[in-house]
């Protein structure tokens, strides 16, 4: 060895001892043979780590440089990086061509490749297979950089994993084909949760600094994209490899333009996907010569010498590695049972376990058998404790330790054991070690043990109860993800009825999971083990059966909160659920326990008189629901799903009206004929059906697309009605229903066709794509009439239009055809159909992506937006015309000692003034009302028109009282002076009226050039005033007169406060800045610069010593008044490229009387410690939109109206 090497060695010997693990860097030593067995077996004869570690180290000292570099990669390899840094420094160089590692003929470049991007290691005894491998590398080569498939497919246990690990163990491969990394993920047989949470395991791994996104996707559909981004932007030209994939639709969350190689039993599971497809059968396991080349290496001889026995092993062995590697592991140990283990294996003494499998060796049950047989007697309840891991688990170190009750390197030593003789293997990237089963030991272990395994899962709940509390689980635990993952299934499988109510139906454990992985995976286990969680006799509370529902619709209504960060409070959601709801009750109780240590929690006071809020919830499908559907006269709901049926059921009341097995796979889209008469599905298998709504009954088959079909829709006109289909294949197809054919095929589109829609006249059909492209089509003649290319919308200096992708999700027609609706990405554009110019676009948010959007038939927008969870309203009119009685968002309050009076207008016109505490409501009249005001003590009401009339109700005896002059347009504010003597109003007029109503005289404040956007009342009977003309004025409104006029923005002055001292006055405008005014001087104090959006709204403090504004991007930021310094930015989380982090404008600000809190009304309401900008509290609204925040005198009361029309009247809990 260098001296410079081994000075280095030297001088961190005492750290390199304290620290490392022996066990597994001397297999790594070992495999580049630098290390023998038997000096292995003396570094483990020593009886302490640290003795181990010193002992290893003497060794190399007395070795040469290749030891050397070994022991540096190694450390490497185990997770060592900082000690690996230690000896960077004295690293020897030698002599090898193209950096090739001339002890195992493996580059240290796909040595780390493949570590980091998780490809298993070689198994313990390894023998190539040139000719499959050559294969695999010959079709990788094909690929040439562009998406497509390669299939290893053949029975189980036949290697195809192995072969897999090995074609991409090539320097030439992956740095000629695959630059941007392989990476490597372990997919078996799952359902859809399971498949979430392995997407987002390989997210994380993909995107660990969390450059692209902070939280995890929260649906398989969200999950894609961002795979899809991922493997775009930071992972280009990087293979994909799936191992084991059992189940076509699976492949559907990888079908994104990647390079994909998989392994599989099934080779018709890419049928489903699109792109080149190539395929390697492995059909014949080993032959004959390898299978005695692995004895060979197992039992350390020639082949030629092997004793004939072999021979015949080989032959009941038929060619499976794994049973060759059971009993090449046991003649190891025992060179002399030859003969012994033949005749057992010729016997077939241990009965055949599996009943029924896909796996066609034989010999496995009896290797198995005997293997596990011939392990040391005081080991073998471990193994039979490994019964209970689920398949394509890989189970961390600490886990093992917990059930067993030891330290860590007693756990290995065991395993290792285990992994030694083929009956476990062991996943060693990184520092912690993971150890996973075959998925055939895992079937004969559970028929094995199977009357042990209830007890063999207590026995672990047991043991994670001693060793561990929930609220102790930390993210930072190699352990603790297993657990949050595979708890309850522990808990259903111990038949702990008990246990797994009281876990899932605790808030703590909600919290705790759903920040970890998000809310899909919890929703799984709710419908999984429904049938132990409805048990009455066994629930934790006296609702029985109930609590299970609470707590499953809490989940389910809250999802699209529980995977944003940051994380909202589940407690305060909690307060929000029904008085009768567990869910309420325990979080009632956490939050007075939480109060006392000064946290803030707001209850809904008036939510049992909310009647919107008993929304129907249905489940009528097992598994994802895809699509549905309103009837043409609302009385009915189509849906349809992943459990390939078809349910139509009653809007009203949930009831099931028809349930159809309609195709035979997922059923992708369906769609109500517009007479209601039909009902069109179009599935996976490629086929378009027509169902008779009423009956069930099948009408029509249509089978012409090639390719999955994912839309369909019916024409307007119900007198010859066509259908439009749109599917992968590309094309379009129309069918007439009195044909059994298809009208005409539609070709244009280069890549999926996502959506289609007739325009309301039916004479053109616009269609999205894959592609990035919205297309009209004539639908007499079939023929492209437009073409918009929606990428080009997209296009910015940070996103060239080469590197991106846009896929055109969904379009909608305004009613009158002039204007359509397109949604791609995170954003929805407006179009102009004639000049196919942009009209507008509503950006939703960088971490958000659009599934559906549509226009009500009054033009009114709605939004599925961000996940399967969320719906996005964006005006209100089309859900009020089906909520029954819902307000609008024009109200007054009136805060009276301990009442809170409430004067609003609802839907149907009528003028209600509300009691918030008893929920009292009186109807005083019937109006067009756009604005509506209390007088200082409740004696009167004052209302403006929509035609500017001004009337005044008198509610002691209904007496009206009207404005014989009025107002030329819309009354948008209206406000009593506090002698109540007078009534001021504001119209798009630009005009202001000062009304003396008794004695009915009149002030008309005339000077704005444009519409006043609102006034404000000053002290000695002055007036501030601003306006859409950029000025702000002061009035005296006995006169008549302008006292001083600023001109304070070029742009629209969008609000203004008043400094409680009546000296300053502030403005925001759509120009993006906030100015801090003198009433004396008519140049402003401070001009505050730094907001990105439009500034929306500001509010002085109570002692006038801060500014708070509020900006289109949901950014709040506190100022000083004195100097116009930005004390605090508050914002839940960073804002990038201007995506609003909140959820909508921020309209209203409101400090507390001792300015140390400031409440915010924006897509929800959010309180904020003023002295340090932090978040204190967030109250989620149904709705989202708010456009004011009424706050009672003592900062305890607060009143807002969602945009869906619902009332929040909402306490602060003492």
């Amino acid at each position: 060895m260098d001296a410079k090497a081994r000075n280095c060695l030297l001088q961190h010997r005492e750290a390199l001892e304290k620290d490392i693990k022996t066990s597994y860097i001397m297999d790594y030593m070992i495999s580049d043979g630098v290390l023998t067995v038997s000096e292995e077996e003396k570094v483990k004869n020593e009886p302490t780590r640290q003795q181990k570690a010193a002992m290893l180290i003497k060794m190399i000292l007395k070795k040469d440089n290749y030891c050397y570099i070994s022991f540096y990669k190694a450390l490497l390899q185990e997770g060592y990086k900082d000690l690996a840094a230690l000896l960077h420094g004295g690293i020897p160089v030698l002599s090898s061509s193209n950096g090739k590692d001339s002890l195992v003929g493996v580059t240290s470049y796909v040595k780390t490749v493949l570590c980091e991007g998780g490809v298993p290691q070689r198994p313990v005894v390894f023998v190539t297979r040139k000719k499959l491998v050559h294969a695999i590398r010959q079709k990788l080569l094909k690929l040439d950089g562009e998406p497509g498939w390669v299939t290893i497919y053949g029975m189980a246990g036949c290697g195809k994993s192995v072969l897999a690990a090995e074609a991409v163990r090539d320097h030439t491969l992956l740095e000629g084909c695959f630059p941007g990394g392989v990476h490597w993920l372990s997919v078996g047989k799952q359902d859809k949760s399971g498949l979430l949470m392995k997407l987002q395991n390989l997210c994380t791994r993909l995107d660990q600094d969390e450059s692209f996104s902070q939280r995890l996707p929260l649906n398989i559909e969200e999950a894609k994209d961002r795979l899809r981004i991922l493997m775009l932007r930071k992972h280009p030209r990087s293979l994909l490899i799936l191992d084991d994939v059992w189940d076509p639709w699976v492949l559907k969350a990888f079908d994104n333009q990647c390079q994909i190689l998989l392994t599989t039993r099934d080779r018709s599971v890419t049928d489903s996907v699109m792109g080149p497809k190539y395929v390697i059968p492995v059909e014949s396991g080993l032959g004959k010569e390898k299978g005695l080349e692995i004895l060979s290496l197992f039992v350390n001889m020639k082949k030629a010498d092997l004793p004939e026995q072999a021979h015949s092993i080989i032959k009941e062995c038929k060619g499976s590695p794994l049973v060759v590697s059971l009993i090449g592991a046991l003649l190891r140990d025992f060179p002399n049972r030859w003969e012994y283990y033949l005749r057992q294996l010729q016997n077939k003494q241990f009965k055949r376990i599996r009943k029924c499998s896909s796996y066609d060796y034989e010999a496995l049950d009896e290797a198995m058998s005997i293997s596990v047989e011939m392990l040391r007697e005081d080991i073998k309840d471990y193994y039979t404790d490994l019964s209970i891991l689920q398949k394509d688990v890989k189970v961390p170190t600490k886990v093992l330790c917990i059930l067993w009750d030891m330290e860590t390197e007693e756990v290995e030593d065991i395993l290792q054991e285990f992994v030694n003789k083929s009956l476990l293997f062991c996943d060693r990237n990184g520092k912690s070690f993971r150890y996973y089963l075959h998925d055939l030991q895992v079937d004969f272990l559970t028929e094995k043990n199977r009357s042990q395994l209830q007890d063999l899962h207590r026995k672990i709940i047991t043991q994670f109860q001693r060793h561990h509390r929930l609220h102790t689980l930390s993210p930072d635990q190699e352990d603790c993800m297993y657990w949050y993952n595979f708890l309850a299934y522990h808990m259903a499988s111990a038949n702990m009825h008990k246990e797994l109510c009281a876990l899932m139906f605790s808030l703590d454990w909600i919290k705790a999971k759903t920040e970890l992985v998000g809310p899909a995976h919890l929703i799984h286990e709710f419908v999984e083990y429904r049938h132990i969680l409805d048990e009455k006799e066994i629930s934790v509370c006296s609702q029985d059966c109930s609590v299970c529902e609470n707590f499953q619709e809490f989940l389910s209504l809250n999802g699209h909160l529980l995977g944003r960060q940051p994380f909202p409070n589940i407690v305060q959601l909690g307060l929000c659920e029904p008085e009768t709801s567990e869910v309420y009750q325990q979080a009632k109780l956490q939050a007075k326990q939480e109060v006392d240590n000064g946290m803030l929690y707001l209850e809904w006071i008036n939510k049992k008189n909310i009647k919107n809020l008993s929304r129907l919830v249905v489940r009528p499908h097992t598994d994802a629901v895809y699509h549905a559907c309103f009837s043409g006269d609302g009385q009915r709901i189509a849906s349809c799903g992943a459990d390939k049926t078809l349910q139509v059921f009653k809007a009203e009341t949930g009831e099931k009206l028809l349930e159809i097995k309609a195709h035979e796979d997922e059923v992708l889209c369906c769609a109500f004929s517009t007479d209601d008469r039909f009902i069109a599905t179009c599935s996976v298998d490629k086929k378009v059906k027509i169902w008779n709504s009423m009956t069930g009954e099948l009408v029509h088959t249509y089978d012409e697309h090639s390719e999955q079909v994912n839309c369909c829709h019916f024409t307007n006109n119900s007198h010859h009605l066509l259908l439009a289909t749109g599917s992968s294949d590309s094309f379009l197809k129309l069918w007439d229903l009195n044909e059994k054919d298809c009208r005409n095929t539609m070709f244009g589109h280069t890549n999926s066709v996502n959506h289609c829609r007739f325009s309301p006249d039916d004479k053109l059909l616009a269609s999205c794509s894959a592609d990035g492209s919205l297309k009209l089509w004539d639908v007499k003649s079939a023929n492209e009439r437009k073409s918009i290319n929606v990428k080009q919308f997209f296009i910015s200096s940070e996103e060239p239009q080469e590197d991106m992708e846009v896929i055109v999700k969904c379009c909608s027609w305004s009613s009158d055809g002039a204007r359509i609706m397109v949604a791609a990405k995170n954003k929805i554009f407006l179009v102009d159909v004639h000049t196919c110019g942009l009209l507008a676009e509503i950006h939703t948010g960088h971490h958000s992506t659009i599934q559906y959007c549509d226009f009500s038939p009054s033009n009114h927008l709605a939004v599925v937006a961000l996940s399967q969870y969320c719906v996005e309203l964006w005006e209100t009119k089309k859900v009020c015309k089906n909520s029954g009685i819902v307000l609008k968002q024009e109200i007054d309050v009136l805060f009276q000692e301990n009442e809170v009076m409430i004067l609003a207008v609802d839907n149907m016109r009528r003028l209600q003034l509300i009691n918030g505490k008893t929920g009292q409501i009186d109807y005083l009249t019937e109006a067009q009302v756009s604005s509506c005001c209390l007088s200082p003590h409740l004696q009167y009401v004052a209302l403006g028109g929509e035609d500017g009339a001004i009337k005044i109700l008198e509610l002691l005896n209904n007496r009206i009282f009207q404005s014989k002059i009025g107002h030329k347009s819309a009354v948008r504010h209206v406000q009593f002076t506090t002698d109540g003597k007078t009534l001021i109003s504001s119209s798009d007029d630009s005009v202001i009226q000062v009304w003396n109503w008794q004695s009915e005289e009149y002030v008309f404040l005339q000077a704005h050039q444009e519409a006043v956007k609102d006034f404000r009342l000053l002290r000695n009977s002055r007036l501030l005033s601003w306006s859409f003309d950029g000025t702000v004025k002061v009035w005296n409104i006995i006169t008549g007169r302008i006292e001083k006029d600023f001109v304070c923005h070029q742009d629209t002055v969008l609000s203004c406060d008043i400094s409680p001292d009546a000296t300053k006055f502030s403005s925001t405008s759509a120009d993006k800045t906030a100015k801090i005014w003198s009433f004396e001087l008519l140049s402003p104090l401070h001009e505050l610069r730094g907001h990105k959006g439009c500034v929306r709204c500001s509010v002085f403090s109570g002692d006038s010593t801060l500014l708070a504004t509020g900006d289109d991007n949901g950014e709040i930021r506190i100022w000083s008044v004195s100097n116009g310094e930005l004390l605090h930015l508050c914002a839940p989380i960073s804002v990038e490229e201007g995506a609003a982090t909140h959820g909508g404008w921020v309209t209203d600000l409101c400090f507390s009387p001792d300015s140390k809190m400031l409440v915010s009304a924006e897509g929800s309401l959010k309180w904020w410690n003023a002295v340090t900008g932090e978040s204190a509290q967030t109250f989620y609204t149904n709705g989202t939109n708010l456009k004011k925040i009424h706050v009672s005198p003592d900062f305890k009361t607060y009143v807002t109206v969602d945009n869906l029309g619902i009332l929040y009247i909402l306490q602060v809990l003492e």
